[in-house]
């Protein structure tokens, strides 16, 4: 139940985004030149609309660099100060969500 209460909220929010369709893609172009077998066009599509309702532009910037390089979310969740724990927050909070509507 509180999975599909999750999923429902989330799947409203992100349909009243498209007037964020003009911001760069980041996730998604990043997703794509993945080398993972899952990273089609559809789902990589859902998770930028799912990112682009749980990460700021900014977060969304350093998050795409991980799909390249996953050592540097290790180093971030393991950094001590506040600004980091707060972006690690939200990038957890991000791929549950993309998770649970992408999957």
């Amino acid at each position: 139940m509180k999975q599909f209460l999750l999923i429902a909220l989330c799947a409203t929010s992100i349909s009243a985004m498209a007037p964020q369709a003009a911001e760069a893609a980041q996730i998604k172009r990043a997703c794509l030149a993945s080398d993972r077998t899952a990273a089609t066009r559809d789902r990589c599509s859902c998770i930028q609309r799912v990112a682009n309702q749980a990460l700021t532009r900014s977060d969304q910037k350093t998050v795409a660099k991980w799909f390249k390089d996953p050592h540097q979310a290790q180093e971030l969740k393991m950094s001590k100060t506040a600004r980091d724990d707060a972006l690690w927050d939200r990038y957890r909070n991000f791929g549950q969500m993309a998770q649970a509507i992408c999957s």
